[in-house]
């Protein structure tokens, strides 16, 4: 069984706003969460509809993987429960080879682009919804700068 505890709802963040809605259920017997996991993946705001061929589209067209972006984030526990999150908003963290030291960050956000999308604001969205990360790797910077090490 399944239902929605919450139905788009607005959640408000630094430098985006979210419509949210949470979905509970109890699977039937014989499956498990990973079961659960792996026919919600990937979820149809990221992937488009319909699902399959979306899919089809995006690997022909997207030339790097997405690595975690559009992933799950979350727990499972011993007793078949989980709680999982979508990864809208990712950073990559990789040290550069042959570097004293130094680290690549790749940022990845994204907008849902339909029908009537405007490509010049889903563009502004994007990039709005990456200054959030951006932000966390200046003060990480700047933190991690002044402690001496």
């Amino acid at each position: 069984s399944i239902e929605l505890s919450d139905v788009m709802t607005v959640e408000r963040y630094s430098h985006v706003m979210h419509i949210s809605s949470q979905v509970v259920g109890t699977l039937r017997d014989g499956l498990n969460c990973w079961d659960a996991l792996r026919v919600t993946l990937p979820v149809g705001t990221v992937s488009g509809a319909p699902k399959v061929r979306a899919m089809q589209v995006i690997d022909e067209l997207e030339v790097s993987r997405r690595g975690p972006y559009a992933g799950a984030v979350g727990y499972a526990d011993f007793a078949g429960n989980m709680d999982m999150a979508i990864a809208l908003r990712t950073m990559v963290v990789m040290p550069i080879k042959g570097s004293d030291g130094a680290w690549r960050v790749h940022v990845q956000a994204g907008a849902g682009i339909v029908a009537d999308s405007d490509p010049d604001a889903e563009h502004e969205e994007t990039v709005n919804k990456a200054a959030a990360l951006a932000t966390a790797i200046k003060l990480a910077e700047q933190t991690f700068a002044n402690d001496g090490n």
